[in-house]
């Protein structure tokens, strides 16, 4: 069953981006084809010229970030973004925002609990084969070759999603801009977890440093999530 199959898919989504995460971490799916009914001005300023497709999934993601805020106890404010396009969250607020064709998620967190939230989803369909030598370094291309021949695209997926939701959990504590070849990740199947190491420092990130995430596959869909506490600040 894929997502655009099930009458449950915003729930199914939800559900498995709560696996990947710590329970004081709130999720929310909403549906990125359609556009919400309302819209907060503040946020609608960074897509107002964009193609309704792109304003659809974009408000969509704000509103499963407000019903994130209400799934903390929170009251549901604006996420505007800023001038590099990233999500300002209100006051005590980490999150993260992601969306594939059919679904959008959301996933936040207190800053009293979480240093930085990322998450990643995207449509479990094979990494196009001219993209796997950008995305991933040789220790992954090794890896890859030892996984099924039938499965090795969509594990190329699965290293580029982990690798997005490293990128957004990490750079909203170092504000650093990098590729692909910047982090080597491993995956372990036997416990759905994967682990990031930083090849070069990213601001006060040494190269070196370990993050650790967890990825859920199903339903035609990867989700991949990192939930940063307070001792990787000023890591180093």
């Amino acid at each position: 069953m894929t997502l655009d199959q099930s009458t449950d898919v915003f729930l199914l989504a939800a559900e498995l981006t709560k696996s990947v995460f710590a329970r004081n971490v709130a999720i929310a799916a909403r549906d990125p084809r359609q556009m919400p009914d309302t819209m907060d001005p503040s946020e609608d300023h960074a897509v107002s010229g964009a193609v309704p497709r792109r304003r659809a999934e974009f408000h969509a993601g704000r509103a499963a970030a407000r019903a994130g805020m209400v799934a903390l106890g929170l009251p549901p404010r604006p996420v505007p973004s800023d001038l590099d396009r990233a999500p300002i969250w209100p006051e005590g607020v980490v999150g993260s925002i992601s969306h594939c064709r059919s679904v959008c998620v959301a996933a936040l967190g207190h800053t009293k609990d979480w240093a930085s939230i990322g998450v990643d989803l995207e449509e479990d369909t094979p990494l196009a084969g001219d993209l796997v030598p950008i995305v991933c370094g040789a220790a992954e291309q090794s890896w890859l070759r030892t996984q099924n021949p039938a499965e090795r695209g969509i594990m190329a997926k699965l290293i580029f999603c982990a690798k997005e939701a490293t990128y957004k959990a990490q750079y909203p504590l170092t504000g650093a801009l990098f590729g692909f070849d910047h982090l080597e990740v491993r995956i372990d199947h036997e416990t759905a977890r994967f682990n990031a190491r930083f090849l070069a420092d990213a601001g006060g990130i040494r190269a070196g440093t370990v993050m650790n995430g967890r990825y859920a596959h199903a339903a035609g869909v990867l989700v991949t999530g990192m939930a940063l506490d307070h001792s990787v600040v000023g890591r180093g």
